[in-house]
C-alpha cells in the first residue's frame, strides 16, 4: 500500500539509500514552489517501508486537477518484475488526489559508453545511438519493456526542456584513488589543469553572497554558448538557501579566481552518497588560464574526498558530429574520462478515463505554448 510519510519518516527511509537522486529529498519542494508537494511510502504487510517518492502537483489551470510528476523517482526496487506492486498503489492514490496524469524518473540507466569508445565513434552526422553500448543494463532494458506493455510513454528528449537529461556523464569513484582519477584524466586536461595552477588559478568556496556573480557570469555563458536555462537569479537564491537548509553543504558554490577576479563559477549539491555538477558559468576573457578545468578538478577531488560513488556531470548531447556546436560540450566532459550514460528516461501515462485523456492533452498543448 501507499500512504503519505511525515518528514521524519520520509528522511529516516532516504538515508537508509545512498543512490537517491536530490530531486526526491523534501528541500527540492521548497525550490519548486510553483508546485505543490507530497511525500509517499510504499509498505509491505509488516508496515515496513520499501519505497518513497516525493510527489510534485501541478494544478492544470481553470481545473482542480494536477500533473503528478516524480524527477527521479521514486526511490523503489526495480529490478522487482512484478512492476505492479509500485504502480498500482502509486496510480490509485495520485488518481484520489486530483491527479489526470503521472510523471516519473525510474533511475536504473538503459546503456553506457566510456570514453574512448565515444571518441573513437565522432563523426559527421553520428548521434551516441549509432554506437554501440559498452554496457547495457538488464535492469533498464528489462523495466522499459514492461512500462510500454502497461502503456507507458517515454518522454524528455534533448528539446523538452520540463524533462531530465537523457543522457548524461558519470565519473566513477568508487574503489578510485586520487591517483586514479588524476590517471583518468585525457592528456588536455592534465594540462590544462596544470596550466591553470602555473597561471595562478586560485578555488574557493564561495556563499550566498557570491551568488550574483555567478549568476552574472551565467548570463555570459549563455549569450557566448547559445542556449537559455529560463532560471533567474532569485531560483538559485531558494535553492542554495532551500538545499543548505536541509543539510548544510548539500549545495555548494564553487569560484575559481585569478588576479582577484571571479573567472569561473560552478555549483555541486551533494545527496547520500552521490556528487552532481549542477551549472557551470565562466567569463569570456582570460579563459587561456583554464580556470572551469581547474575548478572541475577541485570538485572532482572534493566529491572523492566526500566519499560518493560517482560524480555527475549531467547533460550531455547525443550529437558526435564535431562540426555540431552542442558537441564541445560532451567533448569537453569526455576529457574526465568518465563515461556516457543513457538514462531509463522519464515516463508517462495518463489516469484512466477520457476526460483525464483529454487533460492530460490539454496539459501538454499548455506546456508547449510556454
Amino acid at each position: 500500500m501507499v500512504r503519505p510519510l511525515s518528514a521524519p519518516e520520509y528522511r529516516a527511509f532516504l538515508s537508509r539509500h545512498r543512490g537517491a537522486s536530490f530531486l526526491q529529498y523534501p528541500s527540492w519542494a521548497r525550490v519548486k514552489d510553483l508546485w505543490r508537494a507530497e511525500t509517499l511510502g510504499w509498505h509491505d504487510g509488516d508496515g515496513v517501508t520499501t519505497g518513497a517518492g516525493l510527489v510534485l502537483y501541478r494544478q492544470l489551470p481553470g481545473t482542480r486537477k494536477y500533473f503528478a510528476y516524480l524527477p527521479e523517482g521514486p526511490v523503489a526496487d526495480w529490478s522487482d518484475p512484478h512492476v505492479d506492486r509500485w504502480l498500482t498503489p502509486l496510480l490509485r492514490h495520485l488518481r484520489s488526489a486530483g491527479a489526470f496524469a503521472v510523471r516519473i524518473g525510474p533511475t536504473p540507466a538503459y546503456r553506457r559508453w566510456d570514453a574512448a569508445t565515444v571518441k573513437s565513434a565522432t563523426g559527421p552526422g553520428r548521434q551516441i545511438s549509432d554506437v554501440l553500448a559498452t554496457e547495457v543494463d538488464a535492469v533498464g532494458a528489462a523495466l522499459a519493456d514492461r512500462l510500454r506493455t502497461r502503456g507507458w510513454k517515454r518522454c524528455g528528449g534533448e528539446d523538452d526542456g520540463d524533462a531530465q537529461p537523457r543522457h548524461v556523464f558519470r565519473v566513477p569513484l568508487a574503489g578510485r584513488s586520487a591517483d586514479d582519477l588524476w590517471a583518468g584524466l585525457n592528456q588536455e586536461w592534465r594540462r590544462n589543469v596544470r596550466k591553470a595552477e602555473k597561471a595562478g588559478v586560485r578555488t574557493f568556496l564561495g556563499t550566498a553572497a557570491d551568488l550574483p556573480e555567478f549568476y552574472r557570469l551565467l548570463c555570459v555563458t549563455e549569450e557566448r554558448d547559445g542556449f537559455r536555462l529560463g532560471r533567474s537569479l532569485a531560483y538559485y537564491e531558494r535553492q542554495y538557501a532551500a538545499l543548505n537548509a536541509e543539510e548544510p553543504g548539500r549545495m555548494r558554490l564553487y569560484l575559481g579566481v585569478h588576479r582577484g577576479e571571479v573567472l569561473a563559477a560552478h555549483t555541486m549539491v551533494v545527496a547520500g552518497g552521490r556528487v552532481w555538477y549542477q551549472t557551470g558559468a565562466s567569463a569570456d576573457h582570460r579563459r587561456e588560464v583554464r580556470p572551469s578545468n581547474a575548478l572541475q578538478w577541485r570538485m572532482l577531488c572534493d566529491a572523492h574526498a566526500l566519499g560518493a560513488d560517482e560524480y555527475d556531470m549531467r547533460g550531455v548531447p547525443s550529437t558526435l558530429d564535431p562540426d555540431e556546436r552542442a558537441f564541445g560540450l560532451l567533448r569537453w566532459k569526455l576529457g574526465t574520462g568518465g563515461q556516457v550514460v543513457e538514462t531509463l528516461g522519464e515516463w508517462e501515462t495518463p489516469m484512466d478515463g477520457y476526460a483525464n485523456t483529454a487533460l492530460y492533452k490539454a496539459f501538454q498543448a499548455y506546456l508547449a505554448r510556454r
